[in-house]
């Protein structure tokens, strides 16, 4: 289970998001395979790429100030459309609506379970939902960072899986396109050997009939 430092790590970027008003906001507990690189994530979303760009800035100087830690990656800011702050033990993910919307990682973790700021700070009250699975080692923190520092992989993941849905039905468009080329191919291939045929037999006919 998370320590009391880290649970009040993830509270502080929670208050944080909420102080500059961001959208959509949702903190996942990420299951107990998934631990070994991070504990939590927490997806939000900005209006615009001004808000999301002052989202990212009021997490990173909530926690530098007040918690003493800094990011362990930052990736995505200038674009401001998905901006991912790595604290090796969380991960908070600020999007614009369209990106939210597309990589959609809420279904992408939907083993997570959803928590509240409450569940945060009191997880004794709240039924872990990896409890009946078997308890894993505590990972080394060495390891742990070292595994961590994979989480910006989250974004090639997701990006990969939206890909690979997207690729099937451009795959099967694409076979179809081929396929109707192919037959008009065929068939114009065929109505010219006709009309050749056609011709030789008009020949024919003429010469015979001379």
């Amino acid at each position: 289970m998370p320590t009391q430092d880290i649970r009040l790590q993830v509270a502080h970027a929670l208050q944080a998001v909420n102080n500059k008003k961001a959208e959509d906001v949702a903190l996942l507990k990420l299951p107990g395979e998934s631990s070994t690189f991070t504990d939590y994530f927490l997806i939000c979303s900005g209006s615009n790429p001004r808000q999301v760009q002052a989202i990212a800035d009021e997490v990173d100087e909530r926690l530098s100030k007040d918690m003493g830690v800094e990011p362990n990656a930052r990736e995505g800011y200038n674009m401001a459309e998905w901006i991912l702050l790595d604290y090796v033990d969380f991960v908070v993910h600020i999007f614009n609506a369209q990106r939210r919307a597309y990589y959609d990682l809420e279904r992408l973790w939907k083993s997570a379970h959803k928590l509240t700021a409450e569940d945060l700070l009191h997880p004794e009250t709240v039924a872990a939902p990896e409890a009946a699975a078997p308890k894993v080692p505590p990972v080394k923190k060495r390891a742990k960072k070292a595994a961590a520092k994979k989480s910006v992989s989250v974004r090639a993941a997701a990006k990969q899986s939206v890909r690979g849905a997207k690729a099937a039905p451009r795959k099967a468009a694409k076979k179809t396109v081929k396929k109707a080329a192919a037959k008009k191919t065929s068939a114009k291939k065929s109505s010219a050997k006709k009309t050749v045929s056609k011709k030789k037999a008009a020949k024919k006919s003429s010469a015979k009939r001379k």
